[in-house]
């Protein structure tokens, strides 16, 4: 091989080798990095671990103080989403373990934290010391010692009338527990229909507040009611007395006579079932009723104390018809047999059933608006003219107003 060409391939070969170890040692973003601010930071380290819902997800990078707060700088693995508004909590396992920042909640869906974020010290929390807690307790003990609330023995005296007044109250104070606890209990079970009676409630006072005028109005009413009935008090009492009389009246009435009592329901039940089955036609005649009433008190006469009638017979000079009807209850237009009616009117003149029908003088001619009176002059004209006097009694007994007390069922005039 050539001098010249064996020094290319060495170039080549070196040149493959840097960019692969760039390559290897140079930094890839498999890491996002993070930072937060906490109150305090006891027992956390660089290497401290970053969980997610207790998984490990990255470590601790620095802990740096920065006035009143700690910068923590912490790197998570690329591969895990982290929510952007997530917060970040110092946890404690232990009083002696190590502590680790714990991101909450984890990711489910929406915007992710990009890398570099920030995470504010409004949502970041660390745990109380136990020192703080011992302090805590040093604080209350001094205040309500000897040189605090007990100075004058005021706690002494509370303790002692306290003991006193618990003393033989044990089971009662569990009971009371125990009746609590089931309240709380009723109460979260029922917490629904608890908020719905509450808004409710807020419902009916924002309804009281709008109609404040009507309210103090019927509270006004309710008032004047009351000292309505308190100026009546007497009298309202002595009514409640009779009622009370009656009612022992009417209890022993009915205990008396139960049998006729039960008889007269049964009996008033058949009665109203008897109506309520003849409904309709009780309620046609409640409607026909005024119009009947009305048309007799327009035919009463008080001149003469008569009904005003009048009889439009039609048809008198047909007899087939008038039998025709009388059989098919029609005058042979409506619903009547047209066989029948034609049959009957060739066969009554024919046979001469009606001669004296047929042959009545001027029957003929007789209006069917005539009186009865106009009708007899027309039947026997030679009568009208000289009537005698059993013919006069006769004409005069069909005369309209013959009974002016309707039957009886006007009073008859005094004479």
């Amino acid at each position: 091989m050539k001098p010249a060409i064996l020094s290319r391939v060495v170039a080549a070969i070196v040149v493959v080798g840097l960019v692969a170890a760039a390559f290897v040692w140079w930094p890839r973003a498999d890491k996002l990095t993070v930072s937060g601010d906490f109150s305090r930071a006891v027992g956390l380290f660089p290497g401290s671990d970053v969980r997610v819902l207790g998984v490990r997800v990255g470590q601790v990078e620095t802990v740096e103080p920065h006035g009143e707060t700690v910068h923590v700088t912490f790197r998570v693995d690329a591969d895990v989403k982290v929510p952007a508004q997530a917060k970040a909590a110092i946890v404690a396992p232990s009083l002696v373990s190590d502590r680790y920042v714990q991101l909450l909640p984890a990711y489910t869906t929406g915007p992710v934290m990009k890398d570099g974020a920030s995470i504010p010290r409004e949502r970041t929390a660390v745990p109380v010391e136990l020192d703080r807690v011992s302090q805590a307790l040093d604080d209350l003990m001094v205040a309500l010692g000897p040189d605090g609330a007990n100075k004058e023995g005021a706690l002494n005296r509370v303790l002692d009338t306290g003991a006193r007044n618990l003393k033989g109250n044990g089971q009662n104070l569990h009971d009371m527990n125990r009746g609590l606890s089931q309240a709380v209990q009723t109460f979260a079970e029922g917490r629904g229909d608890l908020f719905a009676t509450v808004k409710n409630l807020e419902t009916f006072t924002g309804m009281l507040a709008t109609n404040d005028e009507q309210v103090r109005r019927l509270n006004t009413d309710l008032s004047k009611v009351s000292d309505q009935l308190d100026g009546e008090r007497d009298d309202l009492s002595a009514a409640l007395k009779n009622l009370a009389v009656a009612l022992s009246e009417i209890s022993s009435f009915v205990k008396d006579n139960r049998a006729v009592l039960t008889k007269d329901v049964h009996q008033l039940t058949d009665l109203t079932s008897a109506v309520a089955a003849k409904r309709d036609a009780l309620a046609e005649a409640l409607d026909n009723a005024p119009v009947a009433l009305s048309n007799l008190q327009l035919a009463y006469n008080p001149a003469s104390g008569t009904l005003d009638t009048r009889s439009n017979i039609q048809g008198l000079d047909d007899p087939a018809l008038i039998l025709c009807s009388l059989l098919t209850g029609a005058t042979g237009t409506g619903n009547a047999n047209p066989n029948l009616c034609a049959l009957l009117q060739t066969i009554i003149p024919k046979s001469g059933l009606f001669p004296g029908l047929l042959n009545l003088p001027g029957l003929s001619a007789i209006p069917a608006a005539f009186t009865v009176p106009q009708v007899a002059a027309a039947i026997a004209p030679q009568a009208a003219a000289a009537p005698t006097q059993s013919e006069t009694e006769a004409v005069d007994v069909t005369i309209r107003g013959a009974d002016p007390t309707l039957g009886g069922l006007l009073a008859k005039e005094k004479p």
